[in-house]
């Protein structure tokens, strides 16, 4: 017999580390009947429910909680008797989880005890109840029956106060029972046990807290009967307590929360009347055509029927919301943008007749699923849409959910080094060590890398740091509130899940996504997009710079301008399209219509990009249409007889072999799982059915054989629509509104030079100007100013917030600076110093003063002395009523900056040449034929000229052993990838460095769709 009252996950967050996969087959080896979690949240608990159950095991759910007795706290283990008691296991986890002292009173365990029982740990602790024998009477009171005292043997051994207990027992007639605290799995994973421990709290390990640890390991079932051999009524005692234990948790279908709506009427009628006047709206008509009703009518009937009708009607009410209160919406996402009636009720942009979108890719009638509706916002907004939904349907009814980081390779490694009192130097050299690949885990890092696995078998202490980090790799660290998920219950959500305190006066559920869903509950995705946020903030400039409000949803999707700067691959920016190979795709396809945009976002993926050839060849009728069959035309024509969308196989299914469309839709689920049996039981269905409609039995395997091979590539045709709008009308701003685009994209960019430049480059290829940063005009973020674009205060590196907060604010209060010495003295001392000051000074700030930047540089001293006199501290009316007695010092006049020198302190601070490039007045003197703004159109084997600034060179050798060099070229249009093979490298090799000028002529190559240039002569310009 071998039974577990008290076991610890790892899901307790770094207070256990036994893993769920572990301790099965530990359970099932020891013949285990019963075992229990205690966990001190309810983290973890429906996976060990059912991860117990299945191998045959009887499960029991309990919790570790500190209660609180007036002055006393008293540790106990509580366990759920039946689903009454399961249902207030889950109130007590959430009360102790949302009180700050995470201690529940004795009071609130009183009045959730139905169903419950508990046991009392006779611990070291025993103090606390020995000495305060009220605790025990009022715990008898309460649970009389239902109250063990647990007694456990570490490692066999007796504790010294076991009489005691025993005494005690026989007094109040409290069953002992036996108990063992399992932390870890095996004696030997005491040490890794201890570690884990130390990482979550912070401090470094010690010989007595690990001696303490040492008998937490879980027993066999041999040790358990001899560690109980003469007390085997106890080791009886606790099989009956874990018996008496009997939840079922079970899953009762969907728990659809209800939504407000008119006395006498229903959720389904009030849904019906808005979406009908909803369409009326949209299509501009009081009497709709036959097709819409039709749709409209059918897709109404499907979700009435299947109890969804209050989910619509919640999702509407908040996307209201957000309307009125100018909170930018996406047009949708996923295939929720099938949906008609999600069309009629706003919560999408995307007509779904218009662009054959099917309802049946969303909600399916032949396999029922909860709706999703993923809903993106303005990332800076998404909150009150949130707070909004939880106000409205009560804090008790909504929650958001949690998520759980694990310790990674590289945070293990590192982690576990500084239990290890490792020194930093070396922290940083593990970093270095493991590869920087996603996902990548310490062994496969051990067997990869030659020079990690050197270091860790250079010293014992290194091997053990390896080992330990080996055991907790993977298990959960921390909790933290996902992305955006939000769970939305009609009953308070501790009546089906535990919560936890969470942000912004909103609930936290204990359980992740999955378990979430699990349980019935209805989850939406409330998903913060940053290109929305982008969108926003250029209707604003827009609005503020030409007093124009931009409606993106009623700009025409025809627009010339648009596809011109499409055709071109224009697309730096631009939500989806802005990668090289999406702009050699959109040169390649050239869009002339919306459509043209949703195959190209469908097709430039790995599996179907070969077709992005085939699909503008057929476009531009250089390649015949081949269609499967005649018949299918209607279907595939706008894609020039190519499947590219999920929805063409379903109508293909649909028209050929006479599916429905939801049968369709379970086709294309079937076919993508590539299951052989699935596989082949479709094809008889689809071929049978094609037969019967008159098709050959060629014909139907022809082109079920066509399904199969194209359902891996297969895009959801409505998400590829409603994401291809985000482009399109980021497309469409960038076309007529280039400086507001270009100004936000800046300011977007801030803090990633490389993104930044690029956009700086090609905003100034456009004829746009970029003015310098200025103490009187620019901003935090960068501003369209009379045509231009002022640069931005904030993308100056070395300057602190706090600094340009206050800077902002002075100049507000003050309005103009007159010199520096007013700038230094509006900012006190405590922000006017070297380190602040010279910033702005190279990047040009100051050069509103009129005085060189050299001029400048020199009287920083000066003018921060003349501000600690006038303005000794923060007091504002000490600086504006004295300020005039002190009088000025004067400019320390130098000989001006040399030219040079301020392009290198413009590129020091701001991460690039500004006001000019060195290479754009060399240009001027010598004859070449290309810039790397040319050179992107070059073709293949294009001889060229052209200078440049050595950016960087990566030296290797030849396999005869000569050197040859890949040096990153920079002009002021961007960079250029060059080869230097041995004979023209050896002939530079001598002064070839970073910063240097170079003339350069050589052919044109491309790589991996990049252009580089295999150099032929290189010379020195300086």
């Amino acid at each position: 017999m071998s039974i577990y009252p008290q076991i610890r996950t790892s899901a307790d967050l770094l207070k256990s580390t036994i893993r769920m996969e572990e301790l099965i087959p530990f359970l099932v080896e020891q013949k285990a009947e019963a075992c229990a979690i205690v966990n001190t949240k309810l983290y973890g608990l429906l996976p060990f429910y059912h991860g117990i159950k299945k191998a045959g095991i009887h499960p029991v759910l309990g919790l570790t909680a500190q209660i609180q007795f007036d002055h006393t706290v008293l540790p106990l283990l509580i366990y759920a008797q039946n689903n009454d008691g399961y249902k207030n296991l889950l109130k007590i986890s959430s009360s102790i989880a949302i009180r700050d002292d995470e201690r529940l009173p004795i009071q609130w365990l009183k009045g959730y005890s139905n169903g419950i029982c508990i046991v009392i740990p006779a611990t070291d602790e025993k103090g606390i109840w020995m000495e305060n024998v009220s605790i025990i009477e009022t715990l008898k009171l309460i649970f009389n029956g239902r109250i063990w005292l647990g007694v456990s043997r570490m490692g066999g051994e007796k504790s010294a106060f076991e009489n005691e207990v025993i005494h005690l027992s026989e007094e109040y007639h409290i069953p002992i029972m036996a108990i063992h605290e399992c932390l870890y799995l095996k004696r030997e994973d005491a040490f890794s046990y201890r570690v884990a421990r130390s990482i979550d709290q912070g401090i470094k390990l010690s010989e007595q807290r690990l001696k303490e640890d040492e008998h937490h390991y879980t027993p066999t079932q041999k040790e358990w009967i001899a560690w109980f051999e003469d007390r085997k009524e106890w080791l009886e005692e606790s099989r009956k307590m874990l018996y008496s234990c009997q939840v079922e948790i079970e899953h009762k279908g969907h728990i659809m929360p209800k939504f407000p709506v008119p006395e006498g009427k229903s959720a389904e009628q009030v849904l019906k009347e808005l979406a009908l006047d909803g369409l009326k709206e949209r299509l501009e008509t009081n009497s709709p055509n036959e097709i819409y009703m039709k749709r409209l009518h059918d897709e109404l009937q499907m979700i009435c029927s299947m109890g969804f009708a209050d989910y619509f009607l919640i999702v509407a009410d908040f996307m209201k919301y957000a309307r009125e209160r100018r909170i930018l919406t996406g047009p949708g996402r996923g295939s929720s943008a099938g949906s008609l009636v999600a069309y009629s009720l706003y919560i999408t942009q995307v007509d779904p007749i218009r662009y054959g979108l099917l309802f049946e890719r969303f909600l399916n009638p032949e396999r029922v699923t909860m709706p999703d509706i993923d809903i993106d916002f303005v990332d800076t907004r998404r909150q009150e849409v949130i707070e909004y939904v939880a106000k409205k349907y009560g804090e008790k009814h909504v929650a958001q959910i949690i998520t759980f980081g694990s310790l990674s390779a590289k945070a293990v490694a590192r982690d576990v080094a500084r239990m290890f009192n490792f020194e930093s130097e070396t922290l940083e050299m593990i970093s270095r060590l493991i590869p920087n690949k996603l996902g990548i885990t310490l062994m496969e890092a051990y067997q990869s890398s030659e020079p990690f696995r050197t270091w860790v078998l250079g010293e014992e202490i290194r091997k053990r740091w390896f080992e330990t980090a080996l055991k907790l790799e993977g298990l959960p660290r921390n909790a933290s509130t996902h992305a955006a998920g939000v769970v939305l219950s009609p009953v308070p959500l501790v009546e089906v899940i535990p919560i936890e305190k969470g942000h912004d006066g909103i609930f936290l559920t204990q359980w992740p996504m999955q378990e979430v869903e699990q349980m019935g509950l209805l989850k939406m995705d409330f998903l913060g997009l940053r290109n929305l946020t982008m969108i926003e903030q250029i209707q604003k400039m827009i609005y503020y710079t030409r007093n124009q409000y931009i409606d993106l949803n009623k700009i025409p999707f025809d627009d010339k301008k648009t596809f011109e700067l499409l055709q071109k691959g224009d697309t730096l920016g631009i939500f989806q399209l802005e990668s090289e190979g999406m702009k050699k795709a959109l040169r390649e396809i050239a869009p002339t219509q919306f459509s043209d945009i949703v195959a190209v976002n469908a097709l430039y993926r790995p599996g179907p990009m070969q077709f992005i050839s085939v699909y503008a060849k057929r476009k531009k009728r250089l390649e015949p249409v081949v269609m499967p069959h005649p018949d299918l035309e209607p279907i595939l024509k706008e894609t020039y007889g190519i499947i590219v969308y999920q929805e063409q196989i379903m109508q293909i299914a649909h028209t050929m072999a006479g599916f429905s469309l939801g049968q369709a839709d379970l086709l294309r689920r079937a076919v993508s799982k590539k299951k052989r049996e699935v596989l082949e039981e479709q094809r008889a269905a689809f071929v049978n059915g094609a037969v019967k409609k008159g098709y050959s039995k060629e014909a139907a395997d022809s082109v079920y054989e066509q399904i199969v091979r194209f359902a891996d590539y297969g895009f959801a045709k409505s998400h590829a629509v409603a994401y291809s709008m985000i482009s399109y009308q980021m497309a469409f701003l960038k076309a007529h509104y280039p400086m507001e685009f270009y100004a936000v994209m800046m300011t977007f960019a801030t803090g990633n030079q490389e993104k930044l430049f690029s956009f700086i480059v090609e905003a100034k290829s456009k004829g746009i100007t970029i003015l310098r940063p200025s103490l009187h005009h620019s901003n935090r973020v960068f501003t369209v100013e009379k045509g231009s674009i002022r640069y931005s205060l904030s993308a100056i590196s070395g300057v602190s917030q706090t600094v340009l907060q206050k800077l902002i604010e002075a100049r507000k209060e003050q309005g103009k600076f007159h010199d520096i010495f007013d700038l230094a003295v509006a900012l006190s001392g405590k922000y006017f110093n070297r380190k602040s000051i010279e910033p702005l000074i190279k990047a040009g700030v100051l050069d509103d003063f009129g005085k060189d930047r050299a001029t400048l540089l020199a009287t920083i001293e000066a003018a921060e002395k003349h501000a600690k006199i006038v303005r000794p501290t923060e007091e504002e009316d000490l600086f504006s009523s004295e300020a005039s007695l002190f009088g000025k010092p004067k400019y320390m006049e130098v000989p001006p900056i040399p030219n040079k020198m301020k392009l290198q302190f413009e590129k020091e601070v701001l991460g690039f040449y500004l006001t000019e490039h060195p290479v754009a007045n060399v240009r001027k003197q010598i004859p070449v034929n290309t810039n790397s703004l040319q050179l992107k159109s070059a073709p293949k084997d294009a001889y060229v000229k052209l200078v440049g600034m050595v950016e960087s060179i990566r030296q290797l050798r030849t396999k005869n052993g000569e050197l040859m060099a890949f040096v990153q070229v920079q002009d002021e249009f961007g960079s250029i990838s060059t080869t230097i093979f041995p004979k023209q490298y050896h002939e530079c090799v001598g002064w070839i460095k970073e910063d240097v000028l170079v003339y350069l002529e050589g052919k044109v190559q491309y790589r991996y769709n990049q252009h580089q240039i295999i150099v032929k002569v290189i010379k020195m310009l300086q």
